[in-house]
């Protein structure tokens, strides 16, 4: 396999030869950003037809290390020719079509020759993640196992960094319908049986895609052929307007949905270059992405918002002098709530860069609808709306603020629905609601998910019969834009008021002591059937005094904001489970603290306010 030959100074391999006589110029230059084949925007049927047009051409990707040298290229045409010898070595592990393949998903060529390797087999891959920001060893062997128990997967396959930890996993499986497990090296070793690789249709699914599991336990979203290709079409056609001379660059994991969907499947169908920074490796070197965009002079680049975060308080002054930003004409934005501050303090910043305002492109979007839902017009820049806060809490209405003094909310307009799709906002009745008016968010289109694999009680609540995919998300539209106000189950209801969970840790993450991403609130229901509003902080004060002065003033500051009283618990850093994008899961925290609190009833950290 041309991936890990080329880090050997070895050529790449053609389709049916163990070697190439080609000669491998990789590690000496990324692939090009202008392709000789005329571009298609995803104009495909399927998956494996897109990158068979994209192997005629001579874009691909390309991973380079925390220092920003280039490790690794895989171009689309080696990608093609090593896929197909992968996918006979699959064939002959005796699998039926449609079986599940298990792959751990770091950023590597590996991955992405293993993913196409499935689709030219005919099997059903899914990414499961790697161990990063999830918690202890055992947290993280419990997620892979139920992934590969609920998928029934026959295969899984993790690199040799991640194979001990797989085979733990598997040890721990007992009655399972895995047929093998190993690294890609172990794979190759394995005989190219003498099959015929069959074309996919469109109604088969392409891949499995698990939830991050933010509110709940993660589930396996079952996404067509069909399905992929609609939403890959409205992104590279109508979201990112994609042209001739366009390049990608990423930071994103694998296993997340905007990572491979976004940036490893949409550059694709496209025949776009991508330049890749693992995940760990950004979360280290932040500017080295930024560093890729400027180097290359890519054009498109999508991060969460705490990534944008994370460069603007990394980034100083003298670091700005080796930075060009101007090529950047579409910086996504997505995968969590996205606050208004954190883009200006990010343009602030980097403006001197060279980074234009205007190339922010804040969308939404979830994996029950493949990714992308909404866009905004491409270089409109952000939009943003205050409302009234109490209003917001009170009545569920999105009341603009007139008047200077009022304390508002601003939420960030997320664009309106791709070609073919729509969305609708619904109250608790089912009935849909005027503009301004929050509401549940609901969608309708190609891109929605054929259900969550083998959970038909799951997908009935999440897919109503008429079509309409319930995403759990509340939020209003304006003007026909769309406005994200939080998730359904992270609003806390308290006497009647809808308190969101957000909120509640924005407020704590003002206090100095507090780190961003580093405060979960929801709520837990009492014996009398009251709920009451929950506060874990990870802290590192040693001090007892020190710590009681931060739980009083939490308090004081939860009451005169919401009027609530609310149990403020201490625990220490990295604490806070977090979902497999790194975001905080108020659902496992919810979890943990309950089992805290029933394991030691007079818990010194936990107080109550009367």
């Amino acid at each position: 396999m041309s991936s890990i030959i080329a880090k050997l100074g070895v050529p790449p391999a053609q389709e049916g030869d163990s070697l190439s006589s080609e000669a491998n110029a990789a590690l000496t230059a990324p692939t090009p950003t202008m392709n000789l084949l005329g571009q298609r925007r995803a104009d495909f049927a399927t998956l494996v037809e897109s990158l068979e047009y994209a192997a005629q051409g001579q874009t691909g990707y390309n991973f380079y290390d925390a220092k920003g040298n280039l490790k690794a290229v895989l171009s689309y045409k080696d990608l093609c020719i090593n896929s197909k010898i992968l996918a006979r070595r699959l064939s002959g592990l005796g699998l039926t079509r449609n079986s599940r393949v298990a792959l751990i998903a770091d950023t590597t060529p590996e991955f992405v020759e293993l993913f196409f390797a499935c689709r030219f087999a005919g099997l059903v891959p899914f990414a499961m993640p790697v161990p990063v920001n999830l918690g202890s060893r055992a947290i993280y062997v419990q997620q892979l196992k139920g992934m590969l128990e609920s998928s029934g997967a026959s295969v899984a396959i993790a690199n040799p960094d991640f194979i001990e930890l797989l085979d733990e996993v598997v040890e721990n499986l007992g009655r399972s319908e895995l047929k093998w497990s190993g690294t890609p090296e172990q794979l190759n070793l394995l005989p190219e049986a003498d099959v015929v690789l069959h074309p996919n249709s469109p109604d088969e699914t392409a891949y499995l895609q698990f939830t991050s599991g933010s509110t709940r336990l993660p589930r396996g979203v079952v996404i067509t052929e069909r399905a992929l290709m609609t939403n890959l079409r409205g992104i590279v056609c109508t979201g990112l307007d994609v042209r001739p001379g366009d390049r990608c660059a990423s930071w994103l994991p694998f296993y997340h949905d905007m990572g491979l969907v976004g940036l490893v499947l949409a550059p694709l169908a496209a025949q776009l270059s991508v330049d890749y920074l693992a995940t760990r490796d950004f979360a280290v070197r932040p500017l080295q992405w930024l560093k890729l965009i400027s180097r290359n002079r890519c054009t498109i680049a999508f991060s969460q918002p705490f990534g944008l975060k994370l460069c603007t308080l990394r980034a100083r002054d003298s670091d700005l002098a080796d930075l060009d930003l101007s090529c950047w004409r579409a910086a996504g934005v997505g995968a969590e709530m996205i606050r208004l501050d954190t883009l200006q303090s990010f343009s602030a910043k980097f403006s001197a860069a060279g980074f234009n305002e205007r190339a922010f492109l804040p969308c939404y979007g979830l994996a029950e609808s493949t990714l992308a839902v909404s866009f905004p017009d491409i270089n409109q820049g952000v939009k943003s709306l205050r409302v009234d806060a109490k209003t917001l809490i009170e009545k569920k209405v999105a009341v603009r603020v007139q008047a200077d003094g009022r304390k508002f909310n601003e939420f960030v307009n997320c664009g309106r629905p791709l070609p073919g799709h729509e969305i609708r906002i619904v109250d608790d009745a089912d009935r849909e609601v005027p503009h301004l008016a929050v509401g549940s968010i609901l969608v309708k289109g190609g891109s929605v998910m054929k259900g969550y694999f083998n959970n038909a009680e799951e997908t009935a609540r999440a897919i109503r019969s008429d079509g309409w995919l319930d995403t759990g998300d509340i939020g209003f539209l304006f003007e026909g834009d769309l406005y994200i106000t939080g998730r359904r189950t992270d609003v806390i209801i308290v006497n009647g008021r809808n308190i969101r969970a957000q909120d509640v840790e924005e407020l704590a993450e003002q206090q100095p002591e507090v780190r961003t991403r580093e405060a979960s609130a929801f709520g837990i229901s009492n014996e009398d059937g009251s709920t009451s509003v929950v506060l874990v902080v990870e802290c590192r004060l040693a001090s007892a005094t020190d710590r009681q002065t931060l739980i009083n003033r939490l308090q004081q500051m939860v009451y005169m904001a919401f009027g609530v009283s609310c149990l403020v618990e201490l625990v220490p850093p990295h604490t806070l489970p977090r979902t497999s994008s790194g975001k905080l899961s108020r659902f496992a925290a919810r979890q943990g603290f309950l089992k805290r609190a029933n394991m030691e009833q007079s818990a010194a950290t936990v107080y109550t306010v009367g």
